[in-house]
């Protein structure tokens, strides 16, 4: 039986709550670094040295040249993205692994998804376009096709002919053409000549490291409420963000997850369409993007920005067995007369405490706290200013989770450790 345990970041949120400068963070004391889910939709902007990294699919732990970095089952990977995406680093050979369980999401599942945005028209989910959800969708239908097939491209390539063959009658609702042989065979060939040396069983290595005592850090992507069953349903994105979904994600068991770390962001963001109760449409809520530079990693779309929600960021905290919340962006509320904090919400004229299934008609209940200065580049609880602390006492307070990271600017080494 395994003793050591696996930590896990996950984010308490809509995404965009900062995980990937946590993970870069704390993958210094760590000897491999696990992604359990999601696709390239994710964005995971890690600034080192005042130099920018964009991740998507590789493990934030890619910046530790010790640590070993795992692609899960769980994840939809883009071959064309993944490959562009290692281009930005050098002798990952021996330390970067991708499973041959995960799912291909391949060009074509990109154009279906754009399709069926198009044919939504006001009703469209705000999904990134990148083919995601149609290649969860031919996961489950039991369609899909396997990373591990790319090592075999002529097989792959006549399984996908044959596949769009058998699905013409959508195809050309969705106005998309059957890829000629000899290019699709050209361009799987292609993903196999630079990802085959990548491509394993990662289930057995990350067993082998539990069991070797090595210490294992596991990431997901986006955040809580986007949750496939326990966010803001429908518009949600297709894998279980949530805690749980790192174990099928990566094959590992309940028993081996230990320290569980919610990364929320001191305000609130949303990208795409959906509820989003503590949104601010005024001019707080215009200068919160602006001063936290809110567009995404993946898209460039402007984030929608209000204030923090205890009572869902309470809900995500119970929902994932947080141990402890990481809070990001502090120092974006710099300059603020005054912070608000919704802490209860109303539906039907009734005041609840808990997130309801549905969140189209709530109404925040906001309780307001005196603003500050000077929070920027904070590296101890004692250099922020009064408020600052008052306010960290506050969330954890009503999220009834201790507060064990801060972050107060996107530099690696701005971070008070509680």
């Amino acid at each position: 039986m395994a003793s050591r345990k696996a930590d896990l970041i996950v984010g308490i949120q809509w995404g965009d709550e900062g995980k990937g400068k946590i993970v870069d963070r704390l993958a210094c004391e760590y000897d491999m670094v696990c992604r359990s889910q999601g696709g390239h939709n994710a964005g995971h902007t890690i600034w080192v040295d005042g130099v920018k990294y964009a991740l998507h699919l590789i493990p934030s732990g890619v910046l530790n040249p010790k640590a070993i970095n795992v692609v899960g089952n769980g994840v939809v990977l883009s071959p064309e993205s993944i490959i562009k995406e290692m281009e930005q680093f050098e002798g990952l050979e021996g330390r970067l692994y991708i499973s041959d369980k995960a799912h291909l999401n391949l060009p074509y599942h990109a154009l279906i998804d754009q399709a069926k945005e198009r044919l939504k028209g006001d009703k469209a989910i705000g999904t990134t376009g990148k083919g995601i959800g149609p290649a969860y969708s031919d996961k489950i239908n039991r369609t899909g096709f396997r990373v591990g097939e790319l090592l075999n491209p002529a097989k792959l390539c006549s399984a996908i002919i044959d596949y769009f063959k058998q699905n013409r009658a959508i195809f050309d609702i969705y106005e998309i053409p059957t890829p000629a042989q000899a290019e699709l065979l050209a361009e799987l060939e292609g993903y196999k000549a630079k990802l085959a040396p990548f491509i394993t069983d990662t289930t057995q290595m990350v067993w082998k490291a539990l069991d070797a005592d090595k210490r294992i850090l596991l990431e997901g992507a986006q955040g809580t409420m986007l949750d496939i069953d326990h966010g803001t349903y429908p518009y949600v994105t297709s894998s279980a963000t949530v805690s749980a979904g790192a174990c099928t994600g990566l094959g590992i068991n309940p028993k081996d997850i230990g320290k569980v770390t919610g990364i929320v962001k001191a305000y609130c963001t949303r990208v795409g369409n959906g509820p989003f109760p503590s949104e601010d449409h005024g001019e707080d809520g215009k200068r919160l993007g602006e001063q936290g530079h809110e567009f995404g990693t993946t898209t460039g779309r402007a984030r929608r920005c209000g204030w923090f929600d205890a009572v869902a960021t309470r809900y995500a905290s119970r929902l994932n067995g947080c141990d402890e919340l990481a809070l990001m962006k502090l120092d974006v509320l710099d300059g603020f007369d005054e912070v608000k904090v919704c802490v209860a919400y109303e539906v039907d004229g009734k005041e609840i405490d808990y997130l309801p299934s549905n969140l189209e008609d709530v109404k925040p209940i906001y309780k307001s706290f005196k603003g500050w200065n000077n929070s920027v580049g904070a590296r101890t609880f004692d250099e922020l200013p009064q408020s600052a602390q008052d306010y960290v006492k506050i969330i954890e307070e009503i999220s009834k989770t201790k507060v064990g990271i801060i972050s107060t600017s996107p530099e690696r080494d701005d971070t008070i450790i509680l």
